[in-house]
């Protein structure tokens, strides 16, 4: 099977976010044939994560979140969906293959991250909390692939883009208040560069970053991968991860927080590129008249690693 025929899981499975009016847009998707669950944020405020799939393409067999709030960490959620693919008798001619395709499942997470720039603890006690549960449902399901969206308020220079895309972090190491690269971003130390800020963090910041007051060591278990930087592109657009050069842009901030993660069994083969940074500046800031929201679309379409050397 190619790499082409099995569409990708974020193209037909995507995640939405600080969604105010679920019901709205699940009857426009459900037009196009997609189905889609809501997750609430806990508290006052009347947002929340949402994930759509292509009822053709994808059967939804569990469903699991995160309240943030139960753990000391704010109203910020988590929502994660297993889904099983259908097999599609239209793009798939060979009987093996069709087999072969239905029996998959992947897991889709979606979160929203705190904003605060200055709470790196509660940011990184989220994205810990939230890795952890990808990783369990993924071994519970079969050690499944994993797709994880979101918008993480973390820059592509942060402590926290480091931690996920290397798996390990000690705290130590990094400012609290700079953990997200929001705060003087350009002043950021490179990966690598370490100082000792231990006296900076309190035991109840270690607690809510870590788990453990005693703890200044993170890692988690998934090898995940940023699909963009997967896919090489124009400097006009990217930056030198091979992040989006922004992905927001208001009149308090431009920069890149939004990623989409996969893991090693998944392989990108495409993405939606963004805007060069001049494009985004006349506009004078995000939402605008042609582009509804202060936060531009990713979109990526995966194929299965098993079969992308398979023509």
């Amino acid at each position: 099977m190619s790499p082409k025929g099995v569409v990708g899981a974020v193209e037909t499975a995507s995640n939405a976010l600080e969604v105010d009016r679920f019901d709205d847009l699940s009857k426009m998707l459900h037009k196009d044939g997609f189905r889609g669950v809501y997750q609430p944020r806990t508290g006052e405020a009347r947002d929340g994560c949402a994930i759509f799939w292509k009822e053709e393409l994808f059967s939804l067999v569990h469903e699991d979140n995160i309240e943030f709030k139960r753990f000391g960490l704010r109203d910020n959620v988590a929502q994660f969906c297993v889904l099983k693919m259908n097999g599609n008798k239209k793009q798939i001619d060979d009987i093996e293959n069709l087999t072969a395709q239905a029996s998959r499942s992947i897991l889709v997470g979606n979160t929203h991250v705190l904003f605060n720039p200055s709470r790196g603890d509660i940011k990184l006690g989220q994205i810990r909390l939230f890795l952890n549960k990808a990783h369990k449902l993924s071994q519970t399901w079969g050690n499944i692939p994993v797709v994880l969206g979101g918008d993480l308020n973390s820059m592509p220079q942060s402590a926290i883009y480091q931690f996920i895309a290397s798996s390990e972090l000690n705290v130590q190491h990094h400012e609290r208040k700079k953990m997200s690269g929001q705060i003087c971003p350009t002043d950021y130390p490179r990966f690598g560069s370490q100082c000792n800020c231990s006296s900076r963090w309190s035991k109840e910041e270690l607690r809510l970053a870590t788990g453990s007051e005693e703890s200044t060591y993170l890692k988690h278990n998934l090898k995940l991968n940023s699909a963009y930087h997967g896919v090489p592109a124009s400097y006009l657009t990217r930056d030198s991860h091979g992040e989006p050069l922004a992905t927001s842009f208001h009149s308090k901030f431009m920069g890149t927080v939004d990623y989409i993660w996969h893991t090693e069994d998944l392989v990108p083969v495409k993405v939606l590129e963004t805007l060069p940074i001049e494009v985004l500046e006349k506009t004078r800031g995000l939402p605008s008249k042609m582009w509804g929201s202060d936060h531009l679309a990713l979109v990526c379409e995966l194929a299965f690693a098993s079969d992308s050397c398979v023509s």
